[in-house]
Formats: structure tokens, C-alpha cells, sequence
């Protein structure tokens, strides 16, 4: 198949117009197959795939060994197509838990360093702070990303999770190719002053959780049970008449979905897709079927008449309960 591009802004690289999130292959969405996961990269990336996404805290470090060694393993010409996106800064301790974010200068490029190592690679592709550091302002952050492209160690700086506001002052420092946030038909948070932005400064968006981590996309049923290193079993969007009311969503959904042909998650993808070309979503398939199923969201075309059926089937602020937990929420200065 030929995969379709999309720019990661005016300044950031031409990228397949899905990029493939790798954190579920290591990391709070349960127990992964490492083989499939490695299988699933190397098909992911034979179809096309050329953005890979990760961060340098996903298993602490797990899952850019785990991309690293699927790399090496690749075809060298599709080795060489792949661009690796890499988030830093989380702060983690060997419990798991998370003690907040780190966007001192001398940090960024400490993590760069592991990062690099980790991924077996002479440099990351796009580098940005994972959320943004109360005490460290932003131009710090970014200036010292600024010198890992000048010394030839990243290619292109990132966001992730901020405001316009600080998009703007980001911007103001140095090139941003992209801003990588929450967009799904059940998170248009973006809509009202992020995205207007990031369009007015010709910054491009990587949007993950385009099908709400799993919970959008037709396969999850009230009854299904998670296991404690689940990331949904203290999610509030899963919990309770949240769940029920969210998952009558999704059935308002798949009667679209149906009338098309297509399964539910093409659909939810299709439509982050119909966004915009500044917007590229980031798939999280950990096996090779869901990826299959994923790709098959780019031959669906959604008319006018599908877009205003979807918007009244999942209206904005349609969702019950936030994105994540409070203490979470607390460090999303988007």
C-alpha cells in the first residue's frame, strides 16, 4: 500500500498520516506480548508507518529498548524511513509512581543521552517535555532542546499538553514542529483555543487517544475486567455510570459505523483524520490485527451528512468524567 503524508507543521518533517503510539507495548494498559509487539512495529512500519511514538518514562525505559531492538531487526530501508518521536521529564520512582516533571536544561539533556543509548539511534527524530514543568519556564526548556538540534542529537522540538499560551511563548524561542495532545471525538478540548493556535503559528498536531484508550473503539464492554497496572481501572471515564453512559455513546456510534461497512474505531479515527492535515493521530495497536483494523481508518471517507450524523450521535462535552484522575488532571496545563 502507498501511505498518505501528513507535514508535522511549517517546520517539522513529512510523516505517514497515522503514527503508531507505543506505550501500551510496555506500559499501564496491562500485560503486553513482547513478540507480537515487536511484530506489530515491523508491520506497522512494512505498511508505511513512519512516526513512532514513545517516552523515555514508558516501563521506565522499556519501550525504547523494545523500539530500539525492533529497529534493528527492520529492513534497512524502512529502518531508515522511521522517525521516532520521544517525551521526557516524568519524574517516576521504582514503585511507579510519579513525583511530577523535570524541565531544567541540565535535564533535558541528560534524558536525551539515555534516550539515545536506549534506542540505538545517533539521534531522536522529535524531543519534547511530556508536561510542562511549573518551576522551570518554558524557554529554558525549549532553549535547551534548541542546542541538542544544533549539535545534531534531535531534529525537531515538540510539545505536549500546553496551553496556547505557552505554545506561543514556545514558539517564540525556537521552531515547533508539533504539539502532541488529547483530540478525540470524546476530548475536543483543543477546539476552543489550543487548536486556533497552533494553526495560527503553523504548528502541527500528533493527537493521541483518538480512541480514548480503547474505550471508543467498539471492543470494550462494561464487563470487562482490568487488571491493577491498568491505567482504566482508576480512569474516571471507565469507572461506574460513567462507563455505562459513555459506551451508549459508542452504540449511537456503531449504527453509523454500520451503515457504512466499517467498525466503530475506523470510524473515530476517520473522524480525527477529517480534522485537518495539520492533525496526525497516533494509533496505540499492540497487535497486528487492531493495527490492521487501525490503517483501515485511512480508505474511510466521511461526507457531510456522515460528520453531522456523528456529531449528533457524540456531541462535544458529550463524555462522563475527566481524561484521567485529579491528581493527573493537576499537571495538564492544557
Amino acid at each position: 500500500m502507498t501511505m498518505r503524508t501528513r507535514p508535522l507543521g511549517t517546520t517539522g518533517p513529512q510523516v505517514s498520516a497515522l503514527g503508531l503510539g507505543c506505550m501500551g507495548m510496555s506500559a499501564l494498559y496491562g500485560e503486553a506480548d513482547r513478540a507480537e509487539s515487536i511484530a506489530t512495529l515491523h508491520a506497522a512500519l512494512e505498511a508505511g508507518v513512519t512516526l513512532l511514538d514513545t517516552g523515555d518514562f514508558y516501563g521506565m525505559g522499556h519501550n525504547e529498548l523494545l523500539i530500539g531492538e525492533a529497529l534493528r531487526a527492520a529492513p534497512a530501508v524502512r529502518r531508515e524511513q522511521a522517525l521516532v518521536s520521544v517525551k521526557f521529564g516524568a519524574l517516576r520512582d521504582p514503585d511507579g509512581g510519579w513525583s511530577g516533571y523535570d524541565g531544567r536544561p541540565a535535564a533535558v539533556k541528560n534524558f536525551a543521552a539515555y534516550s539515545l543509548q536506549r534506542l540505538g539511534v545517533d539521534h531522536i527524530d522529535v524531543y519534547r517535555i511530556a508536561r510542562l514543568d511549573p518551576d522551570v519556564p518554558i524557554e529554558e526548556t525549549v532553549g535547551a532542546i534548541a542546542e541538542l538540534v544544533e549539535k545534531g542529537h534531535v531534529r525537531h522540538i515538540g510539545l505536549s499538553e500546553v496551553g496556547a499560551e505557552t505554545v506561543r511563548r514556545a514558539a517564540a524561542t525556537a521552531p515547533i514542529s508539533d504539539l502532541q495532545i488529547e483530540y478525540s471525538l470524546i476530548s475536543r478540548g483543543i477546539e476552543d483555543e489550543i487548536l486556533p493556535t497552533t494553526r495560527e503559528l503553523g504548528i502541527g498536531i500528533t493527537a493521541y487517544g483518538v480512541l480514548s484508550r480503547g474505550l471508543i473503539s467498539g471492543h470494550f464492554t462494561a464487563d470487562r475486567q482490568l487488571g491493577a497496572g491498568d491505567f482504566r481501572a482508576m480512569s474516571p471515564r471507565f469507572q461506574g455510570e460513567n462507563l455505562q453512559h459513555n459506551l451508549n455513546l459508542v452504540e449511537a456510534l456503531r449504527k453509523i459505523a454500520e451503515q457504512k461497512g466499517v467498525s466503530v474505531a475506523q470510524t473515530a479515527i476517520a473522524w480525527v483524520l477529517s480534522r485537518g492535515e495539520d492533525i496526525v493521530p497516533l494509533i496505540g495497536a499492540r497487535s497486528r490485527d487492531r493495527l490492521t483494523e487501525a490503517l483501515g481508518a485511512l480508505d474511510v471517507t466521511l461526507a457531510a451528512a456522515d460528520l453531522a450524523a456523528i456529531e449528533e450521535a457524540v456531541p462535544p462535552g458529550a463524555a462522563a468524567g475527566d481524561r484521567y484522575p485529579a491528581a493527573q488532571m493537576a499537571h495538564l496545563e492544557s
